[in-house]
């Protein structure tokens, strides 16, 4: 396996590689202003790339960098070996990690999209065989066939997938009638998001040092100052993330786009510069889903794996971030607490009086507004508590004047 890129570091492609279950044998660099139109790489280094190919027995050549469908076959030819570019991968690692019935009909339509306009070069062996008109021949007749029925299959995934928007849109308006806050964990992959899940939840959705592990948003209760709130893990961003993924994955993005409160997970450890395109990644896809103006909390995980120095320094480079460790506890108090102030202008003050015969409604409040201050009077409980504020009308016969 050997790899090529245009820009300084092939770090990620070799963890994406990696993810997708290969090994890296050799790299290339080359620095060009832009890529050249036919080959990607100049001519040089065209040569150069097959000669270190062939010296290192690699089958297959990775680009770090979207390659048109030219690009893609003048490579193969020249090199002599199949070449797939960063998307691919990307598309190859969603493909395997896609558990649930909705994630495997996203990354089929993101391939199908992405493949479109490569199609004709699967053919390419049988377009010699018709030419101009009346000499038609089979090559051409069968990339319209493909052509045909790959627009057939996207307009029945879309539609498939149209129908799961509208069950996630039923699904959320019940959560909206009940009125819980919701946060969504959102950041670059493998940043320990589900770890965080796990720790601030208590559940045990499966976590491991990989490359785009959650592709399904999973949601648990989190109760904060006996308050229940709605916490998501969603699918991890990435440099260069391809939009037909983008577009793919709307639905399960929406979950995003309608939280009260983000919560951008950054690996502190991975680097003050590295961090940086990490933070910068995620706050482009977040503006390109449209969820740039969300509220958001930035937290630093992995603070188990920083000296005391790291730690100072990441603190003055970001005063209003939490430093924590998903896997050892550390900071999780702080950030609940954190997550409580951000969400407080969502709830409102009320002052009631209800009656001992409403239980029902003295139940519910005790479970929308978590901990209450209440006091038994001859006329009923008398209550003070913080409640949502789009549901503070359900209460407004109990109000004291």
């Amino acid at each position: 396996m050997g790899a090529i890129e245009q820009g300084d570091d092939l770090e990620e492609l070799g963890e994406l590689l990696r993810t997708a279950g290969v090994a890296v044998v050799g790299e290339m660099l080359q620095r060009r202003e832009t890529p050249h139109p036919n080959t990607y790489l100049g001519p040089g280094k065209v040569a150069e790339a097959k000669a270190a190919a062939k010296a290192a027995d690699a089958n297959l050549i990775a680009c770090d960098d979207e390659l048109t469908a030219r690009q893609e076959r003048n490579l193969e030819e020249a090199i002599g070996l199949p070449v797939i570019d960063r998307t691919t991968v990307i598309l190859d690692i969603f493909a395997s990690h896609a558990g649930s019935a909705e994630g495997k009909l996203q990354v089929e339509l993101a391939q199908l999209e992405y493949n479109m306009a490569r199609m004709r070069g699967l053919w390419s062996h049988l377009e010699r065989l018709g030419g101009g008109i009346g000499t038609r021949g089979p090559g051409e007749t069968q990339i319209e066939t493909d052509r045909r029925l790959a627009r057939n299959r996207i307009a029945a995934l879309r539609r498939r997938l149209e129908h799961v928007k509208g069950t996630r849109a039923v699904q959320r308006a019940e959560r909206e009638r009940a009125a819980m806050p919701t946060i969504s964990l959102v950041g670059y992959t493998n940043a320990g998001k589900s770890t965080l899940l796990n720790a601030m939840t208590g559940s045990e959705v499966g976590v491991r040092d990989r490359l785009f592990h959650t592709l399904d948003p999973t949601t648990r209760t989190l109760r904060i100052a006996g308050r229940t709130h709605l916490l998501t893990d969603t699918v991890g961003f990435i440099s260069k993330l391809p939009h037909q993924l983008v577009d793919a994955f709307a639905a399960t993005l929406e979950e995003t786009r309608r939280a009260d409160l983000l919560v951008h997970v950054l690996d502190a450890s991975a680097g003050e510069e590295h961090a940086a395109a990490m933070k910068a990644a995620v706050e482009g896809t977040l503006e390109e889903i449209g969820a740039g103006d969300q509220p958001r909390l930035l937290v630093l995980n992995k603070a188990d794996l920083l000296d005391d120095d790291e730690r100072r320094e990441l603190r003055l480079h970001n005063p209003q971030a939490t430093l924590i460790s998903a896997e050892t506890g550390e900071g999780l108090e702080e950030l609940e607490q954190r997550i409580e102030a951000e969400l407080a202008h969502t709830l409102r003050p009320l002052e009631l009086l209800v009656p001992y015969a409403d239980g029902g409604s003295l139940a519910e409040l005790h479970e929308l507004a978590g901990d209450v201050t209440r006091e038994d009077t001859a006329e009923g409980v008398r209550v003070h508590a913080l409640v949502p504020a789009r549901l503070a009308e359900r209460f407004a016969r109990f109000a004291v004047a």
